[in-house]
């Protein structure tokens, strides 16, 4: 019930009704990729996507982004890239998070290389 209620009224989880009704009538499914994320345009040329878990634009990797923002190259007509071996996988945003990167190892001590003149 409560999820439902989510999906009704808040855009920040996944889609909201409009935008279901408006991919059932218009929108043409265009491909997916490995996230779970699903891309759709209309007849008219707009584009827009279904995320798979929470609405992070950093969750498109790069075979999609060109697509998604009309900058054309040769993903425009292959959307299975072929990536090579030394490429790491597409990873979101991460700051914030546990997996952020931070210089020091030590977390709890943040060494300052000045000193405030007010204390």
């Amino acid at each position: 019930m409560l999820t439902q209620f989510k999906k009704i009224f808040t855009w920040w989880n996944q889609d909201t009704i409009g935008t279901r009704l408006k991919t059932i009538f218009f929108g043409k499914l265009v491909g997916s990729d490995k996230i779970g994320n699903k891309y759709y345009e209309s007849k008219n040329g707009k584009r827009w996507i279904i995320y798979a878990e929470s609405i992070d634009a950093s969750k498109i990797p790069v075979e999609w982004y060109s697509w998604i923002h009309f900058m054309p190259n040769k993903i425009e007509k292959k959307h299975d890239l072929e990536k090579y071996e030394w490429q790491k996988p597409h990873q979101s945003n991460l700051t914030g998070t546990e997996k952020s990167y931070y210089p020091n190892k030590n977390k709890d001590v943040i060494k300052k290389k000045y000193t405030s003149w007010k204390e």
